[in-house]
């Protein structure tokens, strides 16, 4: 995770047999949601609960944005508390577990069909990272040092739990009734959970860790941090139970209050670790991952915008497939875009010259993939997704079938990236 020269121990890492699987399984996730987009890019224009959004969401949200977070948090963590990972075959199964379930779980979604086979994939997602829980709490528990960044982590994946049972239910509830209302009702509790709860609390820890050390930052405030963490956290109670208990609106709305403040904290913090970093000229991968944190503003104001303005934006289905869209194929994508070709060629630099390191000339890690095709990657990405966008805005099915080509030609060249790092031989 970390570059060369950085002081990091070696028996801190985790071995890159854990780790590279979880890396290019969500790389060919995103091309199969890309694909996906562009086959079922005309139901877009309708009601968000369609078959072909559910798979597309459910790829993007598990197999592209969790898998990725999998990988990079069994090379991250160990580092955070300065132990080792406790066990490597919980790892292994962690990855199996979610790999087979998650292809399961979406031809569920896609056939339309919650029988068996959306049921089985359901429970090995949930499996897994209840095996991905229990190897991160005794990892932690067994080292001498408390981190706040893996406290983050540690209540993000306690919140992806949450999500992942309530997925379960709502799956089995679509044919059995066992919750008191239909599925449908609690989708957007369901959603909110795993977007707050699982991606925006992982960003958080991980981000604040992650992008002043990239930049050589001297800056750190944990208090500010404790903050972040407790509003984040204090916002997703309310809004949990607020939803459960049908409490006053009031509650709601202050619950979403919390999180936005814990978004613009976060955002101080990032601009704060730039005004005070030592790497005056930043690669294209930290800026992206930097933008990345601006563009968490747009769902943010079209969440108040639907909560605030009920009749502004009532039965308005466009702005809920706005706000989905900007979600997974914008705010995360981008952070996992600038941050995967900074991780992941420095795992790939230890596997293939750590040994090496000081006997003879090693490359650079920036020199395992290609800057060009990077560069090119990301002003395809911004052009598809803007054409998507306005695909959306104006029911146009031959502007979202050019933004899903365009996230195609980007997921390929994302891939190609990462099998180049891959195969890279000095």
């Amino acid at each position: 995770m970390f570059p060369p020269g950085a002081g990091i121990s070696p028996t801190k890492t985790t071995s890159h047999k854990v780790v590279l699987p979880f890396y290019v399984y969500a790389s060919l996730s995103l091309l199969a949601a890309s694909i996906l987009l562009f086959i079922g890019a005309d139901a877009f224009t309708g009601h968000h609960f369609h078959p072909a959004i559910l798979s597309v969401t459910h790829v993007m949200a598990l197999g592209w944005g969790s898998m990725m977070i999998l990988g990079a948090s069994h090379q991250l963590v160990p580092v955070m508390i300065e132990g080792k990972l406790y066990s490597n075959l919980l790892g292994y199964a962690t990855f199996a577990l979610a790999g087979i379930g998650i292809i399961l779980l979406v031809i569920g979604f896609y056939r339309f069909d919650f029988g068996w086979i959306a049921r089985t994939g359901s429970l090995m997602i949930l499996t897994a990272f209840i095996l991905y829980f229990i190897n991160l709490a005794v990892s932690m528990s067994k080292s001498k040092h408390e981190n706040v960044h893996a406290v983050f982590v540690l209540a993000a994946t306690l919140w992806v739990l949450i999500t992942m049972t309530l997925g379960v239910l709502l799956i089995f509830n679509f044919t059995s009734n066992i919750l008191s209302l239909d599925s449908l009702h609690y989708l957007t509790l369901h959603a909110h959970l795993g977007i707050v709860g699982w991606f925006l609390l992982m960003v958080m820890g991980v981000g604040t860790r992650l992008i002043p050390m990239f930049m050589i930052s001297k800056y750190s405030n944990t208090t500010h941090l404790w903050w972040m963490f407790g509003l984040v956290n204090g916002g997703l109670v309310l809004f949990f139970v607020s939803f459960i208990l049908r409490l006053n609106p009031l509650i709601y709305y202050v619950s979403i209050a919390a999180i936005v403040i814990a978004i613009g904290m976060f955002i101080n913090f990032s601009y704060n670790a730039y005004k005070n970093r030592l790497r005056k000229k930043l690669e294209p991968q930290l800026k992206i991952s930097i933008f990345s944190g601006w563009m968490m503003l747009v769902p943010a104001f079209l969440i108040l915008l639907i909560l605030l303005i009920p009749s502004v934006v009532q039965n308005n289905e466009k702005l809920v497939l706005i706000y989905g869209f900007c979600i997974f194929f914008g705010w995360i994508s981008a952070i996992i875009f600038g941050m995967t070709f900074k991780t992941l060629p420095f795992i790939l630099w230890n596997k293939k010259f750590h040994a090496k390191a000081g006997t003879g000339q090693t490359p650079n890690p920036r020199e395992l993939f290609s800057q060009p095709v990077f560069k090119w990657m990301l002003g395809l990405y911004f052009a598809g997704f803007i054409l998507f966008i306005a695909g959306i805005v104006f029911a146009m099915v031959l502007l979202l079938k050019a933004g899903a080509v365009l996230m195609i030609l980007t997921s390929l060249l994302f891939n190609t990236n990462v099998y180049r790092m891959i195969q890279f031989k000095n």
